[in-house]
C-alpha cells in the first residue's frame, strides 16, 4: 500500500516518531492517522517499559509558585543524562508535574511510598465504613480494596488523573516522556508549601 506523505508529516508532527516508523504505522493501520498515533504510542510505551529499571542520577529540581503566591512546590525529577535534563520536553514535564502537585495535593510519589501502617489504618476505616453502611460481611474486604484504589488515585502523584487531561494518569505522562526521550525518568520527591497549612 502506498503511504500518503501528508499523513506521514501529520503523524510525525503529532508523535515525534521517525519517518520510517510513521510509514510502517500507517501501513499497519490502513492509512488511518488516529489508529497510527495509538500504534506508535503503544510501541513507544513498550520500549519505555524496558528503560524503567535503568539508573537515573541526573536531572533537575523544578519549582512552581502559584500566581497568588500562597502555594509553592519543589519537585526533583531525575533522568539518565544531563543532556536529556536540558531538553525542552524534560523541562516541560518537570513544570507540568510541579503544577500537578500544586493543584492536586498528592501526599506520596507512588503506591510504593505509602507507609504500610498508614495503609492498614485506611483499610480498617474502609472496612468499618462498609459495615456501618450495612454491607454484607463477605464483601466488606472487596469494598475496602476498591476504596484503597481510590485512596491511591487521590494521594499518589503517579496514580492521579492528569490535571490537563483527566483521561490520562500522571504515570502515563512520565511513560510518554520516557518513550520520547529514550531514557528512564523518575520523580524522586516533592514538597508542597501552602500558606496557613
Amino acid at each position: 500500500m502506498a503511504v500518503d506523505m501528508d499523513a506521514v508529516k501529520e503523524l510525525r508532527a503529532r508523535t515525534g516518531a521517525g519517518v520510517l516508523d510513521c510509514k510502517k504505522a500507517l501501513a499497519e493501520c490502513g492509512g488511518d492517522v488516529e489508529k497510527s498515533v495509538d500504534f506508535l504510542r503503544e510501541k513507544g510505551l513498550a520500549k519505555a517499559a524496558k528503560k524503567i529499571g535503568r539508573t537515573a542520577s541526573q536531572g533537575m529540581v523544578f519549582s512552581y509558585i502559584h500566581t497568588n503566591g500562597k502555594i509553592g512546590v519543589l519537585l526533583e525529577l531525575n533522568c539518565e543524562t544531563d543532556f536529556v535534563a536540558r531538553t525542552d520536553e524534560f523541562q516541560t514535564l518537570g513544570h507540568e508535574l510541579a503544577m500537578q502537585v500544586a493543584a492536586a495535593i498528592p501526599q506520596y510519589v507512588s503506591i510504593e511510598d505509602v507507609d504500610a501502617e498508614a495503609l492498614e489504618r485506611e483499610k480498617e476505616i474502609y472496612r468499618h465504613q462498609a459495615l456501618e453502611e450495612g454491607k454484607p460481611a463477605h464483601i466488606v474486604e472487596k469494598i475496602a480494596e476498591g476504596r484503597v484504589k481510590k485512596f491511591y488515585e487521590e494521594t499518589c502523584l503517579l496514580e492521579q488523573a492528569y490535571i490537563r487531561d483527566p483521561e490520562k494518569r500522571v504515570k502515563d505522562l512520565v511513560m510518554e516522556a520516557i518513550a520520547k526521550l529514550g531514557e528512564n525518568i523518575v520523580v524522586r520527591r516533592f514538597a508542597r508549601f501552602s500558606i496557613g497549612e
